[in-house]
C-alpha cells in the first residue's frame, strides 16, 4: 500500500479512544443496527451528515481501522494534520474528484480495507439532508465493493451547524446496514442506485424529533438559526429575522414570533402568520421562493467580501474583492497581496458549497480554496441557496 495510505494503529487507538468517550458520553451513541460488526474484507461505508463530528459514532461500530474521506479545507487547518495523515484520512477537494483522489480511495479496497466517505460532502443546516453530486453513483459502481449506509439521528441536534458553543449531549443513534453488494451494483441502472442512495441517507432531523421527543443540552437555544433562517416566512423580506432571549425567533418587519422549546420545535406567538414547527419547514419556504424568484429573472447576487486563504494551516486574510453569482458561474474580482484578480468557478457541478451560516462561504479551483466573507455575513447563506436551486434547476 502506498505510503500515504498507511495507517499507524498507535494514533488510530488513540484517536478512536477519544471518539469512544465522545460517543458514549456526549452523543450517547446507540446502535439500531450494526451489520458491519466482524465483517472481512473491503467494503464501503456511505454515512449521512447531520453533524462536523459524524464520524466519531462510527468509528466504534467495528474493531477494524477505517479510511476517512475528509474535506481538505477541514485537514489544511488542523493543527495535528499529520497525526490525521498517519490514520490513513484521505483529504479531497469538497465536490471536486481528482485522480490522485481516485487512485488513493480505490487503493483502500484493493488492498482490504474499510473505505467511508459523505456524499453530501455537508453537515446540514436546517435538519434536512443536502444534495449529492450526481457523480456519486457511477463512482459507487466503479468502485466494485459491498455498499453499507450509516445513517445518524440526532446528531443534527447534537452540533447544529449554525450554533453558538460546543456539544449538547444527547441521546444519538447510529443504523448500519447494508445497501448493495458488489454483484448488486454491477447490475443496477445508475437511475437505481441513485433512488435507493438518495433514500437510504434521506433524513429530516425535525420530523424524526417529532416522533422521537429527545431533549439535547441547551436545545432551546436557538441563536445562530436566524442566520439560516433569513426571510420572514410570514412578509417574505430578507434579513429582518432576529433572535432574542435565546429561544425566540421573530421578524423585525411585521412581528411574526414563534419560540423554541427543549425539543427545539417552534410554537408560534404572535397574531400575525401561520405556525411553522419545523425550522426545516421553514427554509424550504424560504428556497421555494427564492426559486420563483430566480425562475422570474432574480438570478444574480453579489457582495463585497474579504477573502481569505489557507497560510501556515490556517484561513488568513489576503485582500478583499466583490463576489458575484449567477446561474452559470462565481466570478471573484479584487485584490489578493497586492495583485488584481479576476477568477471565474463554473458552478454546474456544485451541489452546494462549504460555508458557515452568517460569516462565509467558500469557492474552489483545483488545489485552492478561497474563503470569503461577505460584508453582511447573513449573504453566505442566501448564496449557497441559489448554488443548491441552480444546480436542482440543472438536474432535474
Amino acid at each position: 500500500m502506498k505510503k500515504e495510505l498507511k495507517q499507524s494503529k498507535f494514533y488510530y487507538s488513540l484517536v478512536k479512544t477519544i471518539a469512544g468517550f465522545l460517543a458514549r458520553f456526549k452523543f450517547k451513541r446507540k446502535f439500531i443496527n450494526n451489520d458491519i460488526k466482524g465483517k472481512k474484507g473491503p467494503f464501503v461505508i456511505i454515512c449521512n451528515h447531520a453533524a462536523a463530528l459524524d464520524f466519531v459514532t462510527l468509528m466504534g461500530a467495528i474493531k477494524r481501522r477505517i479510511n476517512f474521506v475528509i474535506s481538505n479545507a477541514f485537514f489544511n487547518t488542523l493543527p495535528f494534520k499529520g497525526i490525521v495523515k498517519r490514520m490513513g484520512f484521505i483529504p479531497k477537494q469538497q465536490f471536486q474528484t481528482n485522480v490522485s483522489n481516485i487512485v488513493k480511495m480505490k487503493k483502500v479496497l484493493d488492498n482490504g480495507g474499510i473505505l467511508a466517505f459523505y456524499p453530501a460532502g455537508l453537515m446540514s443546516d436546517d435538519g434536512v439532508s443536502t444534495p449529492i453530486p450526481e457523480t456519486t453513483y457511477k463512482f459507487l459502481q466503479w468502485l466494485k465493493a459491498d455498499v453499507y449506509v450509516a445513517k445518524n439521528i440526532g446528531t443534527y441536534f447534537s452540533m447544529p451547524k449554525w450554533r453558538k458553543g460546543g456539544i449538547r449531549s444527547g441521546r444519538t443513534y447510529t443504523d448500519i446496514t447494508k445497501l448493495f453488494s458488489k454483484e448488486e451494483l454491477k447490475d443496477l441502472a445508475v437511475e437505481e442506485v441513485k433512488e435507493k442512495t438518495e433514500k437510504a441517507l434521506y433524513f429530516n432531523a425535525y420530523e424524526s424529533q417529532e416522533e422521537l421527543k429527545i431533549k439535547y443540552k441547551n436545545n432551546a437555544n436557538i441563536e445562530g438559526l436566524e442566520n439560516v433562517l433569513y426571510m420572514c416566512p410570514n412578509c417574505k423580506k430578507e434579513f429582518t429575522v432576529k433572535v432574542k432571549d435565546g429561544s425566540t425567533i421573530y421578524c423585525a418587519e411585521c412581528g411574526f414570533t414563534e419560540i423554541a422549546d427543549d425539543y427545539q420545535l417552534l410554537t408560534k406567538l404572535s397574531d400575525v402568520g401561520e405556525e411553522i414547527r419545523y425550522p426545516s419547514t421553514w427554509n424550504k419556504i424560504i428556497t421555494d421562493t427564492l426559486k420563483t424568484k430566480i425562475l422570474s429573472g432574480e438570478d444574480t447576487l453579489s457582495s463585497t467580501v474579504e477573502i481569505q486563504m489557507i497560510i501556515k494551516n490556517k484561513f488568513q486574510k489576503v485582500g478583499d474583492g466583490t463576489l458575484t453569482l449567477n446561474k452559470e458561474k462565481f466570478t471573484l474580482t479584487g485584490e489578493i497581496n497586492g495583485e488584481s484578480i479576476n477568477k471565474e468557478f463554473l458552478i454546474e457541478s456544485f451541489a452546494c458549497l462549504p460555508y458557515k451560516p452568517g460569516v462565509y462561504l467558500e469557492v474552489q479551483s483545483g488545489d485552492d480554496i478561497y474563503r470569503c466573507l461577505p460584508t453582511d455575513g447573513r449573504l453566505s447563506v442566501k448564496f449557497v441557496d441559489m448554488v443548491k436551486i441552480f444546480y436542482e434547476l440543472k438536474n432535474k
